[in-house]
């Protein structure tokens, strides 16, 4: 049973039990990025700060229910903002650093929030969303003065499980990313479950100091990795990204006990030179997803670390979780486990009819007991419909293919939906693709998944192009891309084509446009522009 309230009241909990732990540390090169302090701030210092931001908050007149976009990055000052925020019932909903204008126009619009809170070198690009979406919300930084918004409500705020924490935009199968409503109890759920797992990735209260250089707008940082650390009592290390070639001085210099990771990052390890000091840390297990299969026992011994593969989704969080960390864990196969106790899960086949044995099928969820949706996001923001269509029949259908052992262990296989992962990111197809058409010398578009050793995914681009089929024009159409999608999302090959595969419906033939890309590839008959698929860095 949870016991607390709301993300606030489960910190101040905390905070009252560890007062002088470190609950946040930043790293020196951390530091030196966003221009910060590096060091340790404790439970009771984090707290301070926190009600500090609160009362100029509600001196701004935020009341519970408003919405509130929060562009960061990785600074560790997104967590205390977060837990002011959360102390008055606001929702707060944190943004990608990496998009672009056309993106920060849909978030402003759909989301409709009364402030944004940037860095300064964003601030002005938050501005224009502000305009463009005819939101005309206020846009600050962290050292502005908050403007009043309404007289502040002295009437106090009453925190309950159910109320919304947090909307994060995920992408799925259609072109607008959706806006996923987390409770309270969605956070506090995944911090229980983590501190209780038990296994190979076993947490104490004795002092964990986890490592993380996972963006902290996606849940697994601002889920599971702070709300394991507040439920423990640990320190959380957050990295502004991943470094290669200091990652393993960061987690020596952090005294981490436990790592955070995605697939794309052990690959990029793999592939530096041996060191003597490759095993000198003190790095209990890795948690994460997606690990070459090829790769998973030679990091575990050329390391020293458990790397315990787990599957979870925004939309489920910890109410249906899939975790490795029980021996034995199946190594190099790509194994997520055994479900919990609490699951209910289902492999159901294209004829609508689950599936007993080991063929693979859509993976189905929900939680045991008399609420199906216990620790599930609550709803998708203005799109009951959408809500519907992923609970039909009282189950969660994930869009992901798995398949099950004799033994009961289960095993990722592809992605039903047409969703492209790319190092750790999903890419809605039809995403890129409406971007794309913008372009005024663009006829049409298709765009799919194509295996990348190092990323998983990357995004194949099939162009009806009016202009001269040159490599220079498909370089001219990425820069183009880039200055209206986050860098990852924009196509990493190129094919132009004189017509898309089509159905007589004039819908895209994807399963035949996926297997042109992968013939186009093997003839390398595309233009490669990964090269110019970089962060774009604000002047």
């Amino acid at each position: 049973m949870i016991e607390h309230k709301s993300v606030f009241g489960a910190f101040c909990a905390a905070a009252e039990k560890w007062p002088e732990r470190p609950f946040l540390n930043v790293l020196p090169e951390t530091a030196k990025v966003y221009g910060i302090k590096s060091g340790e701030t404790s439970y009771a210092e984090a707290l301070a700060q926190a009600r500090d931001a609160q009362e100029r908050y509600c001196a701004a007149g935020l009341q519970a229910g408003d919405r509130v976009l929060v562009l960061l990055e990785n600074r560790p000052a997104f967590f205390l903002h977060w837990l002011a925020l959360n102390a008055l019932g606001v929702v707060i909903v944190p943004i990608n650093p990496d998009l672009q204008s056309s993106e920060l126009e849909y978030i402003g619009r759909h989301a409709e929030p009364v402030l944004a809170i940037s860095t300064p070198e964003r601030k002005a690009d938050m501005e224009q969303a502000a305009r463009d979406s005819g939101q005309g919300f206020a846009c600050v930084t962290l050292a502005d003065t908050l403007p009043v918004l309404r007289v502040s409500d002295t009437a106090s705020y009453s925190a309950a499980q159910d109320d919304p924490a947090a909307m994060l935009y995920t992408s799925g199968t259609t072109g607008s990313p959706k806006g996923c409503v987390l409770a309270n109890r969605y956070f506090l759920e995944a911090g229980h479950w983590y501190a209780n797992a038990g296994g190979t990735c076993t947490l104490t209260d004795d002092g964990e100091r986890m490592i993380t250089p996972l963006p902290i707008f996606h849940m697994n940082a601002m889920a599971y990795s702070a709300m394991a650390m507040v439920a423990v009592g640990g320190c959380l290390t957050v990295l502004d990204r991943f470094h290669p070639r200091s990652w393993w001085q960061n987690v020596r210099d952090s005294r981490a006990t436990c790592l955070h990771y995605l697939g794309v990052m052990p690959s990029i390890l793999m592939s530096l030179p041996e060191a003597p000091e490759d095993k000198r840390h003190s790095v209990r297990f890795g948690f994460g997803a997606g690990i070459d299969a090829k790769l998973h026992i030679p990091f575990e011994e050329r390391f020293g670390i458990p790397l315990v593969e787990a599957w979870a989704m925004t939309e489920t969080g910890a109410g249906s979780v899939i975790a490795a960390n029980q021996e034995p864990r199946k190594r190099g196969m790509n194994c997520l486990g055994k479900p919990g106790s609490e699951m209910d899960v289902c492999i159901m086949g294209d004829d609508g009819v689950p599936i007993a044995g080991t063929e693979p099928g859509e993976l189905l969820v929900r939680r045991k007991g008399d609420d199906p949706r216990v620790g599930f996001f609550s709803h998708y923001f203005k799109d009951d419909a959408a809500t519907s269509e992923a609970w039909d029949d009282g189950w969660f259908h994930t869009g992901d293919i798995v398949r099950r052992d004799e033994d009961g262990d289960f095993f990722f296989v592809d992605r039903k939906k047409n969703v492209i992962r790319r190092s750790g990111e999903n890419i809605a197809a039809v995403d890129v693709e409406s971007v794309l058409m913008q372009h005024p010398d663009i006829e049409a578009v298709a765009v799919c998944p194509v295996p990348d050793a190092i990323r998983g995914d990357e995004v194949f681009a099939s162009i009806v192009w009016r202009g001269e089929q040159t490599k220079d024009a498909a370089e001219a159409i990425v820069r183009w891309g880039l200055e209206r999608m986050a860098y990852y999302k924009v196509p990493g090959y190129i094919a132009f084509c004189s017509s898309l595969k089509l159905t007589g419906t004039q819908k895209i033939q994807r399963a035949a446009q996926k297997q042109m890309a992968l013939e186009l590839l093997e003839k390398s008959e595309v233009f490669d522009t990964i090269h110019l698929k970089r962060r774009q860095l604000v002047s």
